[in-house]
């Protein structure tokens, strides 16, 4: 049986919540005729499993270095330090700001797929 850890929770929900973009970029672009904003994806959007590989490999390239990098500053010998303590502040900060951003963009797609 495979048990879910609760330290994985965070990548998680940055995964499902990228993966929640793609899919509603690629409905809104198919049967909206919604554009895609990232002017670095714009141009590929049209061959959508292009953009899908792309968008889902980024999305799980975060999840998985938010693992790794929490996975290493909790593997610290002193967490008392004030690196650690700015560490691990910056790590939830990052996880924060994505969490915002992916946010607002979820929320855009699916303005745009209800509009």
């Amino acid at each position: 049986m495979c048990h879910f850890q609760s330290s994985m929770l965070p990548s998680f929900l940055l995964v499902l919540m990228g993966s929640i973009d793609c899919i509603t970029t690629v409905v809104g672009v198919l049967y909206f005729g919604a554009n895609e904003l990232n002017p670095f994806l714009a141009s590929i959007v049209s061959n959508i499993p292009l953009f899908m590989t792309l968008k889902l490999s980024a999305t799980v390239c975060i999840g998985g270095t938010y693992i790794l990098a929490n996975k290493i500053l909790n593997s610290a010998s002193n967490k008392t330090s004030k690196s650690f303590r700015y560490s691990s502040y910056s790590l939830k900060a990052a996880y924060t700001g994505l969490v915002i951003f992916l946010s607002t963009v979820v929320l855009n797609n699916l303005t745009v797929l209800i509009a």
